[in-house]
């Protein structure tokens, strides 16, 4: 039988994680802190360790990631899921890392993943420092994956396609891979493939020599040699010529190139990543794009969400730009619950470049400190019926309106839906499609009491 370790310093979610594991027929063994985790690990052998990252202890869940990774692959949860959590996960070699609030479904799977494959963990142990973080804002499950990703890839020389819809921040995504990368003391550079003609593309791209057209009147690197060292960023590349694409093939495929003009060719050693917001498989079936050069470029795929699919992001996003203007114009703003309320509800076709454009279009407008609806582009204000709805009931938005944590979100909403039933706890568990013990687990987790079943509100904070 599977013998699995869990340590957390809260109880309830010891008891959860160790139900969740054991109608696996997997035993069991719990600790609240980490000298008792210690204590267990000396002389009992474990075949999975699943730890809190945040324990209430000198010891954190990467201090023990540290002790006991050699005995056995250990896997890291967090309520904080960053892009530096990720990397330092990925570092010290942790096995994976989830984030708060978890799927039951995730858990196992990813536990029988660790178990079944040993201790080789998810990403490779590099040598890195702390960098800088690329700019990357948000805590959704989506964006956590995105984090790991980068955390598995950066340290390869593998060449990377990074997806997804315009504005969503491929290029974050790329500069966040070249700085936690060992290229990172090099240059990143950035080539937008859509915006050049493809002679221009191609004498930027590889440079020239003197006398190679009209104009060339002495030798010039191209952005690949600026590049050796360190990254190259092919952004839409989707939109490369056929006769461009013959020749960036062939540069990955040899390592060298050759400036405009010269039949001398240079060993470049730069990584290269390229992202678009095409289908380049719809693409190469309609052969406007070189198959070869399509899977020489996506040896690694990174896809990342669209701002819909996140919208618990939203929040943070918003305040995150609004920190920024406020910090250049040294007045503090902040977002009223009704804007923040059609921030969330807005489609956001133009992703978070579009919203970035939002916040600042809306404190140019705000006549206070606060931002409210009317300061909002007309195009978010349009839903009348939307507004309406928040402002007969703002608690909807103000569950998320001071950027609580997901698990405060997550207590917040249990107190809205059992304050809508009037404390009913079968309704209430209905509601949130869970069992009624799951509902008591998650009251007692979050510190609230559950009254007598009846048609009153009966719940307390403690």
């Amino acid at each position: 039988m599977k013998r699995i370790l869990v340590i957390d310093d809260d109880r309830a979610s010891c008891e959860l994680l160790r139900e969740i594991f054991a109608a696996q027929n997997w035993n069991v063994e719990t600790a609240q802190t980490p000298a008792e985790a210690l204590n267990l690990a000396s002389h009992t052998k474990f075949d999975l360790i699943v730890s809190d990252i945040n324990l209430e202890a000198d010891q954190s869940g990467l201090d023990l990631l540290r002790a006991l990774r050699d005995r056995a692959p250990v896997i890291l949860i967090t309520g904080f899921g960053t892009l530096e959590t990720a990397v330092e996960a990925a570092r010290e070699g942790a096995w994976d890392f989830i984030s708060k609030p978890f799927k039951v479904t995730e858990v196992i799977a990813t536990a029988r993943r660790a178990m079944e494959s040993g201790k080789e963990p998810a990403g490779e142990k590099v040598d890195i420092a702390s960098y800088q973080s690329a700019g990357l804002v948000g805590r959704t499950p989506a964006m956590i994956e995105l984090y790991k990703e980068i955390a598995r890839v950066a340290p390869a020389r593998s060449t990377v396609l990074i997806i997804g819809e315009s504005g969503t921040g491929k290029e974050l995504v790329a500069r966040a891979i070249h700085q936690h990368s060992q290229r990172a003391a090099g240059p990143f550079i950035t080539v937008n493939c859509g915006a050049l003609t493809e002679t221009l593309l191609e004498a930027e791209l590889f440079g020239h020599v003197k006398g190679a057209f009209t104009g060339a009147v002495s030798d010039r690197k191209g952005l690949w040699e600026e590049a050796n060292g360190g990254t190259l960023f092919l952004d839409e590349i989707g939109e490369m010529s056929p006769a461009m694409q013959v020749k960036l093939l062939r540069a990955l495929q040899s390592g060298e190139i050759k400036r405009v003009g010269s039949a001398r060719s240079i060993s470049v050693d730069a990584r290269i990543i390229a992202a678009t917001n095409r289908d380049l498989e719809e693409e190469v079936a309609a052969g406007r794009f070189r198959e070869d050069l399509f899977y020489r470029l996506s040896v690694v795929t990174l896809r990342v969400p669209a701002l819909r699919e996140r919208r618990n992001d939203i929040p943070l996003l918003a305040e995150n730009f609004l920190g920024r203007i406020s910090a250049a114009r040294g007045r503090r703003l902040r977002l009223s619950a009704e804007a923040m309320g059609l921030l969330i509800a807005y489609s956001w076709p133009g992703n978070v470049r579009e919203l970035e454009s939002a916040i600042e279009y809306a404190a140019l407008r705000a006549r206070g400190n606060e931002i409210v609806p009317e300061d909002l582009p007309p195009k978010l204000r349009g839903d009348e019926a939307r507004l309406r709805a928040l402002r007969e009931n703002p608690a909807l938005a103000t569950l998320y309106a001071d950027l609580p944590t997901l698990d405060e979100l997550e207590r917040r909403y249990l107190l809205h839906v059992l304050e809508a039933v009037e404390g009913n706890r079968t309704r209430a568990a209905e509601i949130l499609g869970i069992d009624r013990r799951t509902l008591y687990r998650m009251a007692e987790r979050f510190g609230l009491k559950l009254g007598e079943e009846s048609g009153e509100q009966k719940h307390e904070a403690r």
